[in-house]
């Protein structure tokens, strides 16, 4: 059971089990962007788009680089593959047998 203990991994489905999380990374997949210029594209104060943000951040799927006041976001997608991972182990529980 000690496998299932994983807290990267849970830090990852936690982050992407929501969708206004989920959400940002859709947007950040299409390119980089400003902390203030992503919240702007939300229903949702600057706020609680931070938060967001920083779960994001602790789960390593987002990288922030900051430049003066500028503090920009960009998508890392590779963490992702860790969650494609855990859920491809159960893969053949949905494909038809050959």
């Amino acid at each position: 059971m000690d496998e299932y203990k994983i807290p990267r991994l849970d830090a990852l489905f936690t982050a992407i089990g929501d969708s206004t999380r989920r959400a940002i990374l859709a947007r950040l997949a299409i390119s980089d962007a400003r902390v203030t210029d992503l919240a702007a594209e939300f229903p949702i104060s600057l706020n609680s788009t931070s938060k967001h943000i920083r779960k994001l951040e602790r789960a390593g799927l987002i990288q922030r680089t900051v430049s003066g006041r500028n503090h920009v976001l960009s998508l890392k997608a590779p963490r992702l593959a860790e969650a494609a991972d855990w859920i491809n182990n159960y893969r053949r529980f949905w494909e038809p047998r050959r």
